[in-house]
């Protein structure tokens, strides 16, 4: 169901909606960095900020929904302006993007679908469990076998699959699985990342997609969405990311992303992941 009443008795008054507008615009600022940074899509960080964030302004059941929703949206603008910076750096295996692009739509479709089914606890601590997974996998140095390939057709569209279906329900737009998964298979971290911003597009898509029609015409909803897509949260986020992506982008050609990862991994997703977990 989509609202024009943005004025309702969720946003009285003008303060009110300076601070949470400006909470979007920051976090997009953050988001878009590390999208751009890390190939992770941004969702990891942006999930249980909106949480919290929409838990304050706004009144409905399906938070953790509307967080996960909204998410998979930005990306759709966050992912196009990082997959063109690194493309820029002729870093994005198209290639790879080729033979992972239609499993991975079916799979944000699928998860979407999935999602709608969850209630919001158990949603938010399958995305907590899931994300500490992720932290995990960053935080270890594992070295893969120096001659592991990607499987061939049918191989790489059952993993795009599974990927793009867990990337939907966690509203990350699948670089944070999509990164180890081909670094796994010894293709350069620079390249993983880079492809992982390109393939960060179809997934949002797809689970962008996918969340409107699941939560079309459902009561309870906040005013100014469509679905589980909060609009103000998405314009706010999309202004700063779009222009923070190419930022990071260009860091990840001249820092050392690997030491950056684990950081990243060890402080802030494990916090993030407690929380949701607290949600």
């Amino acid at each position: 169901m989509f609202s024009f009443n943005f004025f309702d008795k969720n946003h009285q008054g003008g303060v009110v909606l300076l601070v949470e507008f400006s909470i979007y615009l920051l976090s997009g600022a953050v988001v878009g960095f590390f999208a751009g940074l890390l190939g992770i899509g941004g969702g990891l960080i942006l999930v249980p900020l909106l949480t919290s964030v929409f838990a304050y302004f706004l009144e409905t059941p399906y938070l953790v929904h509307i967080a996960i929703g909204t998410s998979l949206s930005t990306i759709v603008v966050t992912s196009i302006s990082s997959m063109k910076a690194h493309h820029g750096y002729q870093a994005v295996r198209w290639d790879i993007f080729k033979r992972f692009v239609f499993g991975i739509f079916i799979g944000g479709m699928t998860g979407a679908w999935i999602a709608q089914f969850m209630d919001a606890s158990v949603l938010s601590k399958t995305f907590a469990v899931l994300e500490l997974i992720i932290a995990i996998k960053l935080l270890v140095d594992y070295q893969p076998n120096p001659n592991r390939r990607l499987p061939n057709v049918v191989g790489c569209f059952m993993a795009s699959g599974l990927i793009g279906t867990f990337s939907s329900i966690l509203g990350t737009g699948g670089g944070a699985l999509n990164t180890p998964y081909l670094v796994w298979h010894n293709i350069s971290i620079k390249q993983a990342i880079a492809t992982s911003s390109a393939l960060s597009l179809p997934v949002s898509v797809a689970g962008m997609l996918g969340f409107i029609w699941s939560g079309w015409g459902l009561d309870n909803l906040p005013s100014y969405s469509t679905g589980y897509i909060y609009w103000p949260a998405f314009l706010g986020i999309v202004v700063t990311s779009y222009f923070m992506a190419p930022i990071g982008a260009k860091l990840t050609h001249r820092l050392a992303v690997k030491s950056i990862k684990r950081v990243f991994a060890g402080g802030l997703l494990i916090l993030l992941a407690m929380k949701m977990f607290l949600f």
